[in-house]
């Protein structure tokens, strides 16, 4: 089983401050998102967050959870993911050819503020998974009443559910029920 990278389970908490089955977002407020920041080590607690940076966030991290559904099969909004590749044109990085010494490649932009410094952290993960072809493995589950983003570990590549038990039940038995009103000529599915 391949470990995620530290840029997939960072990509994977920030698409995953949104619950779908539960209606909660974590990033509802600037607040949460200075707070979700702070916790990662990302901004320091006394920086406020004004609406432009927490809208440019939103914006991200929706063209991200639209593009972690591709991965498995679902279709994505262009809208979102046009959103998502504007915030990330005013998140600029600089990419250094020395690496030695504990350099990064890839490094926000020394004159941005702190909330976009630490939201161009997130764009560099982003990056980071996509170069490398491991944003493949981070997926949206394929449960829509689910949506929640995971780590693919699997050899093949091919899971399609954060957990089996949960959601892939729920979808084989849905699946189950539609062929047997099928069979029957019912017009509406048991659930």
């Amino acid at each position: 089983m391949r470990e995620a990278p530290a840029s997939a389970r960072l990509i994977e908490a920030f698409a995953n401050t949104v619950d779908v089955e539960l209606g909660t977002d974590e990033l509802d407020s600037a607040g949460g998102l200075a707070a979700w920041l702070a916790e990662r080590g990302m901004l320091d607690r006394e920086h406020g967050i004004d609406t432009g940076e927490h809208d440019l966030c939103l914006r991200l991290r929706a063209g991200i959870r639209e593009e972690l559904g591709v991965n498995v099969g679902d279709g994505a909004d262009p809208a979102l993911r046009a959103g998502a590749d504007e915030a990330l044109r005013e998140l600029p990085v600089l990419v250094a050819v020395a690496r030695g010494q504990g350099a990064a490649p890839l490094t926000p932009a020394p004159d941005l503020p702190p909330v976009r410094r630490a939201l161009a952290e997130l764009a560099i993960a982003w990056c980071e998974l996509t170069l490398t072809g491991e944003a493949a493995r981070l997926k949206r589950c394929s449960e829509h009443t689910c949506a929640w983003v995971f780590w693919d570990a699997s050899k093949n590549r091919s899971r399609r559910w954060c957990s089996m038990r949960v959601c892939g039940n729920r979808a084989k038995a849905r699946r189950h029920s539609a062929k047997q009103a099928e069979a029957t000529g019912s017009t509406t599915p048991a659930t």
